[in-house]
């Protein structure tokens, strides 16, 4: 007899049926007696027969020392989203995924090359979103993948607290040639979130180091995305994603929005001139308690709020002047717009202006590992560390693996020239989708910098009148593309907070010209096909 579905299931961890095992007859091709499953196992390190996986401590499975022939299960697949019993725990399901998408329909990613996804269904999809603004330097760049699995192999993990590594010294030294700040030190971390609450104990730690203990005060701006943690949150002027939360947010303080697009509009909570948003700020400034403010976080071009807004001209240089004159930390929020995405390595980078710290993340990896950083200059590393140490940290910190894998990514992005071609090709294909979309009755405004563009949607781009959120239109839009093979990132609530639609671009830096061409194609075609099917006649009132 074969191996049955319950006893491959506890071999292999994985769902099977019988219809799914290998062999043309559908039998399994080892016999359960030259198999076996055993709990108590005496081997720390214990090598699959079926020549499918290897086990590292504590293996789940036992066979024998003598390998078996015609080990082989071709034709076996997992399957997903079926609730199982496993043999050896009575009464409990197998676990399952608690997705992010309530949709039913979700494509299987199994595999990925430059600028495309492919399904498991062997469908190919275009990446126009670099998934959430995430990949700059490509899918499938297997030289980062061997580097970080020898750096794994050869040390995967050590304490931030206990030791450094040479991998993240190397790379320190390394990324510092191209950061605005000046003299900056690295503090790594897991992600954006993750930066961003480590930014704003800094900035605290910094000023208490200082002595100057009443400066708690944080401001950013409405309109803004900085994190999903509760800090990060509490930081974000992004309203849909705060309102289930409200009663655990209130910390910190909003001004305007940089948003010439929706200036001076009722509810927008946007300016668009650069002298109005900085004497905003300095009102803020001067309204708190005396010497209370201790810090002022933007998006040098906001992201996935906002879809893509520069702010205008002279607008960083002014709130980067009401900061110091007010003994006020700027921190650049770059988790979107580093490592090239605007065309520049850094968003910053296309003002004069350098922060006192700055946070990355996303294109730091390029996706192949969670990863991100903060940025000190000096004067804010020596003044927090001569006074003690960061009262900061975390598990997974200081990841020598997550280094490796920044560094090559940062080795790509250089030596291919990607930041150079993130400006021309985010030219290309901002003017492209502008002219197509150029009169479109649900089209407001296209606009960029590099390859992180903006499509804003409305009901009536005379008035800028947005549509109402039941409508759903950027929804439709994410999923009228993802049938056509195109995926694309959206954003809500940027017209009032609760209505307004957007479509953010941010394709990989290695995306081709015809790539490029069949994105505006694509978007355009759906586009007509929402505003003709889906979108309604009438704008959100109120």
């Amino acid at each position: 007899m074969g191996l049955d579905e319950g006893l491959l299931g506890r071999v292999l961890g994985i769902s099977v049926g019988r219809d799914e095992m290998g062999g043309p007859d559908r039998e399994g091709l080892v016999p359960d007696d030259q198999l076996f499953i055993g709990l108590d196992l005496a081997s720390a390190r214990a090598f699959d027969q079926l020549g499918v996986f290897q086990v590292d401590g504590p293996p789940r499975s036992t066979v024998l020392d003598t390998p078996v022939a015609s080990t082989r299960f071709p034709a076996i697949r997992p399957t997903y989203n079926r609730r199982v019993t496993a043999p050896d725990a009575p009464g409990h399901a197998a676990g399952r995924v608690f997705r992010r998408s309530l949709d039913p329909d979700l494509p299987v990613a199994v595999s990925a090359y430059g600028s495309t996804i492919r399904d498991a269904a062997g469908r190919e999809y275009l990446d126009a979103a670099g998934g959430a603004i995430v990949v700059n330097v490509g899918h499938g760049r297997s030289e980062i993948a061997r580097t970080m699995a020898d750096q794994a192999a050869r040390l995967a993990y050590a304490h931030g607290s206990a030791f450094t590594t040479e991998p993240l010294e190397a790379y320190a030294r390394d990324v510092g040639r191209y950061l605005p700040v000046d003299d900056p030190s690295i503090y790594p971390v897991s992600g954006g979130s993750e930066a961003i609450e480590t930014a704003l104990k800094l900035a605290r730690a910094y000023h208490l180091a200082r002595g100057e203990t009443g400066r708690w005060i944080v401001f950013s701006r409405w309109g803004s995305y900085h994190g999903n943690t509760l800090g990060a949150l509490d930081l974000s002027g992004r309203r849909p994603l705060r309102r289930p939360y409200e009663g655990w947010l209130g910390r910190f303080r909003h001004v305007s929005a940089a948003y010439p697009y929706r200036a001076g509009e009722p509810n927008a909570q946007a300016l668009g001139s650069a002298d109005e948003l900085a004497a905003e700020l300095e009102r803020a400034i001067e309204t708190a308690e005396p010497d209370s403010v201790a810090a002022f976080v933007g998006e040098p071009i906001v992201g996935a709020t906002l879809g893509a807004v520069a702010p205008p001209d002279g607008y960083w240089e002014a709130i980067a002047d009401v900061c110091r004159r007010h003994g006020v930390l700027l921190i650049a929020d770059e988790v979107m717009t580093g490592f090239g995405r605007t065309g520049r390595w850094f968003g910053m980078d296309h003002w004069t202006v350098r922060p006192d710290i700055l946070v990355a993340a996303k294109g730091a990896t390029s996706g192949y590992w969670p990863f991100g950083f903060v940025a000190a200059s000096g004067e804010v590393h020596d003044t927090v560390t001569m006074a003690g140490p960061f009262v900061h940290g975390f598990t997974y910190s200081h990841s020598p693996v997550g280094a490796v894998a920044a560094r090559e990514v940062l080795r790509i992005l250089d030596s291919e020239g990607l930041v150079d071609a993130s400006a021309v090709k985010g030219e290309r294909l901002r003017t492209s989708l502008a002219a197509r979309l150029a009169g479109h009755p649900i089209v407001g405004d296209v606009r960029g910098r590099g390859l992180l563009v903006g499509v804003e949607l409305v009901a009536d781009p005379a008035t800028h009148a947005p549509f109402p959120r039941a409508a759903r239109v950027s929804e439709s839009i994410v999923r009228a593309a993802r049938d056509r093979g195109l995926l694309v990132y959206s954003g809500t609530g940027s017209a009032n907070g609760v209505d307004g639609d957007l479509i953010l671009l941010g394709p990989p830096f290695v995306v081709t010209d015809e790539e490029l061409t069949q994105i505006v194609d694509v978007l355009r075609d759906t586009v007509d096909s929402v505003a003709e099917t889906g979108a309604p006649r009438e704008a959100a009132t109120g």
